[in-house]
């Protein structure tokens, strides 16, 4: 599998990669440039693109995203499973909060808000009541519990009508 991540640009720095990835001569080799690199923390960084500078951050997605590719149109090939985002701003002003390392919101309206519709936060719950829950519980179930009752062996009634019984062995073959 491939190491994969998604790059989330606005708008307007989604039109100058684009060019960027689509041209064949440029002006100049500073024109071309396109550099991403992370701080110590590994999680913010600096996205360059010419001689403009943009905020980078390193986001976790709230869950996988699986990646395909097609060599015929028919077949697809799973490439990957994403995690993780590289979300750059245009001001410096929209960088994310110190210390978070997971985005909120999926890549596509029906996972906006995602782990919070899914997973639904564990209750607080002292450890002392649960223990003495349980153990009302199983005192309870013991006195709930039915005692096994003891049946006599009876014998069947009508089965041989008092012939002993015979084996396998004791029937004779009077085929001869």
């Amino acid at each position: 599998m491939e190491e994969q991540f998604i790059l989330r640009v606005p708008p307007s720095l989604a039109g100058r990669i684009e060019d960027l990835l689509n041209s064949e001569n440029s002006s100049s080799l500073e024109d071309k440039s396109l550099d991403l690199s992370f701080s110590a923390d590994g999680r913010s960084g600096t996205f360059v693109i010419g001689g403009d500078r943009f905020s980078a951050s390193l986001l976790d997605l709230p869950c996988v995203v699986e990646s395909y590719k097609t060599y015929d149109d028919s077949v697809l090939i799973k490439t990957a499973d994403i995690g993780q985002m590289i979300m750059v701003r245009e001001n410096e002003g929209d960088s994310v909060p110190p210390g978070v390392v997971e985005y909120r919101h999926g890549l596509t309206p029906p996972t906006r808000d995602a782990r919070r519709r899914r997973f639904r936060r564990e209750p607080d719950l002292n450890p002392e009541v649960v223990r003495r829950v349980e153990k009302d519980l199983l005192e309870e179930g013991k006195k709930a519990a039915p005692t096994p009752s003891v049946k006599a062996d009876v014998s069947e009634v009508g089965t041989n009508a008092g012939e002993p019984e015979r084996s396998d062995s004791e029937e004779s073959d009077y085929s001869i």
